[in-house]
């Protein structure tokens, strides 16, 4: 049995009897983690109020290869984001994020996700307002599925594989898992431009300065893209909070006309 001492993020926390928890850590080290932390629930614990859903430090813990529950012996917290439970757009997106790593359930160590969902949450929680915190949830949640394996393709059409000119109008090819050309999709919704340019740079992890110029648009095209590719027989639990919250951010009926998430993918399966 090793001590392994490494920066680990909490994605989720439950109580298990009446004065311990039961933490899903995403580690830098060792991957995703289930680990035992004795008496965190009592009055006068070592831990405080500090192992809560996002919060990061280092954590200390004995590692039993082929065991799914390990001890938590410490935790240095190193940052609490407790501005996530304040703005309900920045707790759906940090909680749909969070579940995106615990849907993938590896135990092997990959720190470029893990530097990804540190710096998602840090960019919700630093957010001024909903509608930025929902860019920034949306950048890390497009940054993680592609990292996982399940990147959209943005810049060629995924039927005839032809590079797309920047300005070049297109149709979301939802079975095919990107973008394609309106000459191989003929039918379904135009994707413009400018939004294929943010989805393009979110799928990079850099997130639009400007406010989405169809916030519906890609509310669908996100909750699609999970339901076809990531999610299998387990759906997001998260994920109806954040389209809920997404949809808030539509500011005005004419641009919401046709922002629905069928007919935004019509002809696109």
């Amino acid at each position: 049995m090793a001590l392994a001492n490494t920066r680990a993020l909490v994605l989720q926390s439950f109580p298990y009897s009446e004065s311990s928890k039961v933490l899903r850590l995403f580690t830098l080290e060792h991957g995703l983690r289930s680990v035992m932390a004795k008496g965190a629930l009592r009055p006068k614990s070592r831990y405080g109020g500090v192992l809560e859903p996002f919060t990061e430090g280092v954590a200390t813990f004995y590692l039993k290869e082929g065991r799914d529950l390990h001890t938590l012996s410490g935790f240095d917290l190193l940052r609490s984001r407790q501005a996530l439970g304040r703005s309900l757009a920045a707790f759906a997106g940090a909680s749909l994020v969070a579940e995106l790593v615990l849907h993938a359930d590896t135990e092997e160590a990959n720190p470029e996700i893990y530097e990804s969902l540190a710096a998602a949450f840090d960019a919700m929680a630093a957010a001024g307002d909903a509608d930025e915190a929902l860019r920034a949830a949306l950048t890390g949640a497009w940054t993680l599925i592609s990292l996982l394996g399940f990147e959209p393709g943005t810049d060629h059409c995924v039927v005839c594989e032809r590079p797309l000119v920047p300005a070049e109008p297109v149709r979301f090819d939802t079975s095919a898992g990107g973008v394609a050309c309106v000459r191989c999709r003929p039918a379904g919704r135009i994707i413009p431009a400018a939004s294929r340019a943010e989805l393009h740079a979110m799928v990079r992890g850099r997130t639009p300065e400007e406010p989405l110029a169809s916030p519906g648009l890609h509310r669908a095209l996100l909750r699609v893209f999970l339901e076809t590719h990531v999610q299998q027989d387990r759906p997001f639990r998260a994920l109806p909070l954040f389209l809920d919250q997404m949809g808030a951010t539509v500011p005005s009926e004419s641009e919401a006309e046709g922002d629905g998430d069928g007919e935004a993918m019509d002809g696109a399966r």
